[in-house]
């Protein structure tokens, strides 16, 4: 059974996720609450990036670190205000492969926990 906030919640990550495989940084963040969360896979336990300024200075790392970077989704489930996303990653002589666990809030992501295989 689909609910307005699993729809809510998984047309919030569409857009989220389309900004990001542009790796444009303004559009991800506009998709995102000012107060978000974005939890990265750095070992051995992640690093926590909290609110808005802290969140764009990551991706801006990612995506000046591996221009050439492309999540591709191998499967993606929504549940209420929750997107489960399973994902390999690929960049220019190698790959991961992980999960990424969305929280929506109001039509924008609040939360973004990320984890790898490995």
């Amino acid at each position: 059974m689909t609910t307005a906030s699993t729809t809510a919640a998984d047309e919030a990550v569409t857009r989220f996720n389309q900004a990001f495989a542009a790796q444009d940084v303004a559009a991800v963040m506009t998709a995102m609450t000012p107060d978000c969360v974005f939890e990265d896979t750095t070992p051995p336990d992640g690093t926590r990036h909290v609110g808005a300024d802290a969140v764009r200075a990551a991706w801006t790392a990612l995506f000046t670190a591996s221009p050439e970077g492309v999540f591709e989704t191998e499967e993606r489930f929504a549940c209420g205000d929750r997107v489960v996303v399973r994902w390999r990653y690929r960049w220019s002589d190698g790959h991961v492969r992980g999960i990424d666990v969305f929280t929506v809030h109001d039509g924008l992501v609040a939360e973004k926990l990320a984890y790898v295989k490995g």
